[in-house]
């Protein structure tokens, strides 16, 4: 996909196994980055940075290897935004890592890759996508959720982050 906003050109793009080193490596510093504002956060002090650490090396596979994927933002051609997704059950997606970098925010990527994964979930014949997210440390991401649908729901995980507010998409 592609378009232009504020005179900006801006793309998404699947990040695939066979994607150039490159493309992965921009993918991986865009998901360390999440990774790292996030533990920034007091808020959210059980979220464990090596994990993160671990599922970067592994990118895009950490997501594929559980039918899913991962998305790259860029604008004019700047890697800038990311999120990927896996199944965690049939026919149910849970979206994770949405992120765009600080010198890009304002451009609609958040809500341009998040309606992305919507669609593909959509043509997957998904039922739900779930995410989670901590509303005090990520206002805006919970501010875009809820406008795009997504409503609160029991937890569907054992995720340990304090704060943590559970959110479903139904297709």
């Amino acid at each position: 996909m592609q378009s232009e906003v504020a005179g900006r050109v801006i793309r998404i793009e699947e990040v695939p196994v066979a994607a150039p080193p490159a493309t992965i490596a921009e993918a991986r510093a865009l998901l360390l980055s999440y990774g790292q504002f996030i533990v920034s956060h007091e808020n959210v002090a059980g979220f464990c940075f090596g994990t993160l650490e671990k599922e970067a090396a592994s990118l895009p596979l950490s997501y594929i290897e559980r039918n899913g994927g991962c998305l790259l933002a860029r604008a004019d051609d700047a890697a800038v935004g990311l999120v990927a997704w896996r199944e965690i059950a049939p026919h149910t997606w849970e979206m994770k890592r949405l992120w765009v970098a600080p010198e890009a925010r304002g451009l609609g990527l958040g809500h341009a890759l998040t309606q992305a994964v919507l669609n593909r979930a959509i043509a997957a014949g998904c039922k739900a996508v779930y995410l989670d997210t901590v509303p005090a440390a990520m206002a805006s991401a919970y501010r875009l959720y809820r406008t795009m649908g997504f409503t609160p729901c029991p937890p569907y995980n054992d995720n340990p982050v304090k704060g943590i507010e559970y959110l479903v998409k139904w297709l």
